[in-house]
């Protein structure tokens, strides 16, 4: 069974707590997505031709124009049918801000590793350093 990312309902269980550093969204986010810049906080996607390279992690549900606490490393509970010590990407298509247990495979996708699962429900993220290289 693949992992699935509900987009919503997930839930921060560890994260810099109420020190969290906070940016200006430019769309609607939900507490777990992965964010990029893009003229702009957005939520990421792997997708060539739309590329948004992860970057940060949400840590609070914001509308647009709202500032949301972020952090590059947290620890994600809510997602369904993961195997533990499997490796997180970036989703791709159109599920901005979600993410995948499966490495992206068009050519120019961002195949950059920012997580592993605890567990079938749970996501340490690491985006300390991410880059994506051409």
């Amino acid at each position: 069974m693949a992992l699935t990312d509900p987009a919503k309902g997930r839930s921060v269980i560890q994260s810099p707590g109420p020190e969290a550093v906070a940016v200006t969204v430019a769309e609607a986010v939900k507490e777990g997505d992965i964010l990029g810049y893009s003229s702009g906080w957005k939520r990421a996607l792997a997708t060539v031709g739309s590329v948004i390279s992860p970057q940060l992690i949400a840590l609070k549900d914001t509308p647009s124009g709202g500032k949301c606490p972020v952090s590059n490393e947290a620890v994600v509970t809510g997602y369904t049918g993961g195997t533990p010590g499997g490796l997180i990407y970036c989703a791709e298509g159109t599920s901005y801000g979600q993410v995948t247990d499966t490495a992206p495979s068009t050519s120019g996708d961002v195949k950059t590793v920012i997580g592993v699962l605890l567990d079938a429900a749970t996501i340490a993220f690491n985006l300390t350093c991410v880059q994506v290289l051409a």
